[in-house]
Protein backbone atom coordinates (compact mmCIF):
# COMPACT_ATOMS: atom_id res chain seq x y z
CA UNK A 1 0.00 0.00 0.00
CA UNK A 2 2.80 2.41 0.82
CA UNK A 3 4.66 1.55 -2.36
CA UNK A 4 1.51 2.39 -4.41
CA UNK A 5 1.04 5.85 -2.83
CA UNK A 6 4.68 6.93 -2.83
CA UNK A 7 5.13 7.08 -6.67
CA UNK A 8 1.88 9.03 -6.90
CA UNK A 9 3.27 11.68 -4.55
CA UNK A 10 6.45 11.84 -6.58
CA UNK A 11 4.42 12.41 -9.74
CA UNK A 12 2.33 15.17 -8.15
CA UNK A 13 5.44 16.96 -6.83
CA UNK A 14 7.17 16.62 -10.22
CA UNK A 15 4.13 18.12 -11.94
CA UNK A 16 4.06 21.06 -9.51
CA UNK A 17 7.78 21.72 -10.00
CA UNK A 18 7.35 21.60 -13.78
CA UNK A 19 4.48 24.08 -13.67
CA UNK A 20 6.55 26.43 -11.51
CA UNK A 21 9.67 26.11 -13.69
CA UNK A 22 8.10 26.73 -17.11
CA UNK A 23 6.87 30.30 -16.35
CA UNK A 24 10.23 31.14 -14.77
CA UNK A 25 12.07 30.04 -17.90
CA UNK A 26 9.63 31.83 -20.19
CA UNK A 27 10.11 35.05 -18.24
CA UNK A 28 13.80 35.15 -19.20
CA UNK A 29 13.14 34.79 -22.94
CA UNK A 30 13.55 38.23 -24.61
CA UNK A 31 10.91 39.61 -26.92
CA UNK A 32 13.36 40.31 -29.73
CA UNK A 33 17.09 40.56 -30.55
CA UNK A 34 18.21 43.00 -33.27
CA UNK A 35 21.74 43.38 -34.66
CA UNK A 36 22.75 46.74 -36.09
CA UNK A 37 23.62 47.09 -38.87
CA UNK A 38 21.51 44.25 -40.22
CA UNK A 39 24.12 43.30 -42.85
CA UNK A 40 27.83 42.66 -42.38
CA UNK A 41 29.50 42.55 -38.98
CA UNK A 42 27.14 43.73 -36.26
CA UNK A 43 28.37 46.78 -34.35
CA UNK A 44 25.62 46.69 -31.71
CA UNK A 45 23.32 43.92 -30.53
CA UNK A 46 20.07 45.15 -28.97
CA UNK A 47 18.06 42.82 -26.73
CA UNK A 48 14.48 43.90 -26.05
CA UNK A 49 12.55 42.57 -23.08
CA UNK A 50 8.82 41.94 -23.15
CA UNK A 51 6.36 44.82 -22.88
CA UNK A 52 5.15 45.52 -19.35
CA UNK A 53 1.77 47.28 -19.38
CA UNK A 54 1.15 50.45 -17.38
CA UNK A 55 -2.34 50.91 -15.86
CA UNK A 56 -4.70 53.87 -16.24
CA UNK A 57 -3.90 55.04 -19.79
CA UNK A 58 -7.52 55.39 -21.06
CA UNK A 59 -7.86 54.72 -24.79
CA UNK A 60 -4.07 54.63 -25.17
CA UNK A 61 -1.69 51.93 -23.99
CA UNK A 62 1.45 52.53 -21.96
CA UNK A 63 4.34 50.11 -21.71
CA UNK A 64 7.78 49.84 -20.13
CA UNK A 65 10.42 47.83 -21.96
CA UNK A 66 13.85 46.74 -20.72
CA UNK A 67 16.62 47.12 -23.32
CA UNK A 68 20.29 46.10 -23.38
CA UNK A 69 22.84 47.19 -25.98
CA UNK A 70 26.14 45.32 -26.49
CA UNK A 71 29.01 46.87 -28.45
CA UNK A 72 30.29 43.96 -30.56
CA UNK A 73 32.79 46.07 -32.52
CA UNK A 74 36.48 46.68 -31.62
CA UNK A 75 35.97 50.44 -31.35
CA UNK A 76 34.26 52.90 -29.03
CA UNK A 77 30.78 54.03 -30.05
CA UNK A 78 30.86 57.67 -28.93
CA UNK A 79 27.23 58.54 -29.64
CA UNK A 80 24.37 57.17 -31.73
CA UNK A 81 20.59 57.65 -31.84
CA UNK A 82 17.94 55.24 -33.07
CA UNK A 83 14.24 55.44 -33.89
CA UNK A 84 12.31 52.60 -32.24
CA UNK A 85 9.11 51.58 -34.01
CA UNK A 86 6.44 49.31 -32.45
CA UNK A 87 4.09 47.08 -34.45
CA UNK A 88 1.00 45.05 -33.59
CA UNK A 89 0.27 41.49 -34.74
CA UNK A 90 -1.09 42.82 -38.08
CA UNK A 91 2.24 44.59 -38.72
CA UNK A 92 0.62 48.01 -38.21
CA UNK A 93 2.81 50.61 -36.54
CA UNK A 94 1.20 51.59 -33.25
CA UNK A 95 3.94 53.63 -31.58
CA UNK A 96 7.50 54.93 -31.68
CA UNK A 97 10.28 56.20 -29.45
CA UNK A 98 13.92 57.32 -29.62
CA UNK A 99 16.84 55.63 -27.83
CA UNK A 100 20.44 56.82 -27.61
CA UNK A 101 23.87 55.33 -26.90
CA UNK A 102 26.83 57.27 -25.54
CA UNK A 103 30.49 56.28 -25.02
CA UNK A 104 29.88 52.53 -25.30
CA UNK A 105 33.27 50.79 -25.21
CA UNK A 106 34.27 47.64 -27.12
CA UNK A 107 32.61 44.56 -25.58
CA UNK A 108 30.67 46.74 -23.15
CA UNK A 109 26.94 46.25 -22.47
CA UNK A 110 24.58 48.94 -21.20
CA UNK A 111 21.09 48.27 -19.81
CA UNK A 112 18.25 50.79 -19.69
CA UNK A 113 14.47 50.99 -20.08
CA UNK A 114 12.09 53.04 -22.18
CA UNK A 115 8.46 54.00 -21.63
CA UNK A 116 6.22 54.22 -24.71
CA UNK A 117 2.62 55.15 -25.43
CA UNK A 118 0.88 53.21 -28.21
CA UNK A 119 -2.48 53.12 -29.97
CA UNK A 120 -2.59 49.33 -30.00
CA UNK A 121 -1.04 46.20 -28.56
CA UNK A 122 2.64 45.99 -29.66
CA UNK A 123 4.20 42.61 -30.33
CA UNK A 124 7.37 43.50 -32.28
CA UNK A 125 9.90 46.31 -32.75
CA UNK A 126 12.22 47.61 -35.46
CA UNK A 127 15.20 50.00 -35.29
CA UNK A 128 16.45 52.70 -37.61
CA UNK A 129 19.65 54.66 -37.07
CA UNK A 130 18.74 58.33 -37.44
CA UNK A 131 22.02 60.18 -36.75
CA UNK A 132 24.88 60.63 -34.40
CA UNK A 133 24.39 63.41 -31.86
CA UNK A 134 27.14 65.24 -33.72
CA UNK A 135 28.87 64.36 -36.94
CA UNK A 136 32.44 63.12 -36.99
CA UNK A 137 35.04 65.84 -37.39
CA UNK A 138 38.51 65.88 -38.95
CA UNK A 139 41.60 66.65 -36.88
CA UNK A 140 45.25 66.89 -37.82
CA UNK A 141 47.37 65.04 -35.26
CA UNK A 142 51.08 65.79 -35.04
CA UNK A 143 53.87 64.92 -32.64
CA UNK A 144 57.33 66.05 -31.64
CA UNK A 145 59.30 64.35 -33.07
CA UNK A 146 57.22 63.46 -36.11
CA UNK A 147 56.88 59.90 -37.38
CA UNK A 148 55.32 58.51 -34.21
CA UNK A 149 52.85 55.65 -34.50
CA UNK A 150 49.35 56.96 -33.70
CA UNK A 151 46.54 54.90 -32.21
CA UNK A 152 43.00 56.17 -31.67
CA UNK A 153 41.16 54.24 -28.96
CA UNK A 154 43.60 51.36 -29.42
CA UNK A 155 43.33 51.17 -33.23
CA UNK A 156 46.39 52.03 -35.37
CA UNK A 157 45.78 55.00 -37.66
CA UNK A 158 49.26 55.60 -39.13
CA UNK A 159 52.26 57.80 -38.36
CA UNK A 160 52.23 61.47 -37.50
CA UNK A 161 51.39 63.90 -38.97
CA UNK A 162 48.05 62.26 -39.71
CA UNK A 163 44.43 63.35 -40.28
CA UNK A 164 41.82 61.43 -38.28
CA UNK A 165 38.03 61.48 -38.08
CA UNK A 166 36.46 61.15 -34.65
CA UNK A 167 32.90 61.38 -33.40
CA UNK A 168 31.65 63.05 -30.25
CA UNK A 169 32.71 61.62 -26.92
CA UNK A 170 35.92 60.81 -25.09
CA UNK A 171 38.88 59.31 -26.95
CA UNK A 172 42.48 58.33 -26.20
CA UNK A 173 45.32 59.09 -28.61
CA UNK A 174 48.42 56.93 -28.08
CA UNK A 175 51.82 57.94 -29.45
CA UNK A 176 54.87 55.67 -29.69
CA UNK A 177 58.21 55.96 -31.44
CA UNK A 178 61.34 53.88 -31.15
CA UNK A 179 63.80 55.53 -28.81
CA UNK A 180 61.19 57.66 -27.02
CA UNK A 181 58.89 57.12 -24.09
CA UNK A 182 55.35 56.43 -25.33
CA UNK A 183 52.43 58.47 -24.04
CA UNK A 184 48.65 58.98 -24.12
CA UNK A 185 46.66 62.11 -24.89
CA UNK A 186 43.01 62.35 -23.72
CA UNK A 187 40.71 63.92 -26.31
CA UNK A 188 37.07 64.90 -25.86
CA UNK A 189 34.87 65.92 -28.79
CA UNK A 190 31.64 67.83 -28.19
CA UNK A 191 28.77 68.75 -30.49
CA UNK A 192 30.23 72.26 -30.81
CA UNK A 193 33.58 71.14 -32.25
CA UNK A 194 34.21 71.66 -35.96
CA UNK A 195 36.63 70.11 -38.43
CA UNK A 196 40.04 71.60 -39.05
CA UNK A 197 41.49 71.50 -35.56
CA UNK A 198 45.01 70.37 -34.67
CA UNK A 199 46.34 68.21 -31.87
CA UNK A 200 50.08 68.25 -31.13
CA UNK A 201 51.82 65.97 -28.66
CA UNK A 202 55.42 65.96 -27.47
CA UNK A 203 56.76 62.52 -26.73
CA UNK A 204 58.65 61.90 -23.53
CA UNK A 205 62.39 62.15 -23.17
CA UNK A 206 64.43 59.93 -25.43
CA UNK A 207 65.22 56.58 -23.91
CA UNK A 208 68.42 56.27 -25.98
CA UNK A 209 71.05 58.45 -27.58
CA UNK A 210 70.21 59.31 -31.19
CA UNK A 211 72.45 59.74 -34.23
CA UNK A 212 70.77 61.38 -37.22
CA UNK A 213 72.56 60.62 -40.48
CA UNK A 214 72.70 62.90 -43.50
CA UNK A 215 70.59 60.47 -45.53
CA UNK A 216 67.69 61.02 -43.08
CA UNK A 217 67.97 57.75 -41.15
CA UNK A 218 68.26 57.68 -37.36
CA UNK A 219 70.10 55.26 -35.08
CA UNK A 220 68.97 54.92 -31.46
CA UNK A 221 71.26 53.29 -28.93
CA UNK A 222 74.01 53.97 -26.40
CA UNK A 223 76.81 56.21 -27.60
CA UNK A 224 80.12 54.64 -26.66
CA UNK A 225 82.76 57.01 -28.05
CA UNK A 226 83.46 59.78 -30.55
CA UNK A 227 86.88 60.15 -32.19
CA UNK A 228 88.16 62.39 -34.96
CA UNK A 229 86.63 60.39 -37.82
CA UNK A 230 84.62 57.64 -36.11
CA UNK A 231 81.58 57.37 -33.88
CA UNK A 232 80.91 54.19 -31.95
CA UNK A 233 77.36 53.36 -30.85
CA UNK A 234 75.78 50.24 -29.35
CA UNK A 235 72.46 49.38 -31.03
CA UNK A 236 70.56 46.37 -29.75
CA UNK A 237 73.67 45.05 -28.05
CA UNK A 238 75.85 45.24 -31.20
CA UNK A 239 78.59 47.85 -31.69
CA UNK A 240 78.41 49.91 -34.89
CA UNK A 241 81.11 52.26 -36.24
CA UNK A 242 79.92 55.24 -38.29
CA UNK A 243 81.98 57.62 -40.41
CA UNK A 244 81.84 61.04 -38.77
CA UNK A 245 81.20 62.76 -42.15
CA UNK A 246 77.95 60.79 -42.57
CA UNK A 247 76.50 62.18 -39.34
CA UNK A 248 74.26 65.26 -39.30
CA UNK A 249 73.82 65.53 -35.54
CA UNK A 250 74.07 63.60 -32.29
CA UNK A 251 71.44 63.86 -29.54
CA UNK A 252 72.47 62.61 -26.12
CA UNK A 253 69.83 61.62 -23.61
CA UNK A 254 70.30 62.65 -20.01
CA UNK A 255 71.40 59.81 -17.79
CA UNK A 256 71.57 59.56 -14.04
CA UNK A 257 75.00 59.04 -12.58
CA UNK A 258 75.48 55.51 -11.30
CA UNK A 259 75.22 55.14 -7.59
CA UNK A 260 78.59 54.52 -5.92
CA UNK A 261 79.27 50.97 -4.88
CA UNK A 262 79.03 50.78 -1.09
CA UNK A 263 82.24 49.86 0.70
CA UNK A 264 82.28 46.54 2.48
CA UNK A 265 81.81 46.79 6.24
CA UNK A 266 85.00 47.14 8.24
CA UNK A 267 86.14 43.98 9.91
CA UNK A 268 87.83 43.75 13.25
CA UNK A 269 91.17 41.94 13.06
CA UNK A 270 91.21 38.66 14.92
CA UNK A 271 93.69 38.72 17.80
Amino acid sequence: MISAVFPSRIFRWSLVLLLLTVPALAKDVPLQIIDWPATGDAAVRFTFGKFKALPGMGNLHGYVMDISAENRSPRLIPAARFSLYLFDKSNVRVGEDTIALSNLGPGETVKFETTVTTSGLPVAVTLQNIAQTARAISLTVNSTPQGAMLKVDGTEEGTTPHIIKVGPGKHTLTFSKEGFVAGNFPLEITADNVSGGTVSYELGAAAFDSIELRDGSVLNGDLVSISGMDVEIRVGGAIQHIDRNKIKRVILTQRDAPEPTPLPPATTPTP
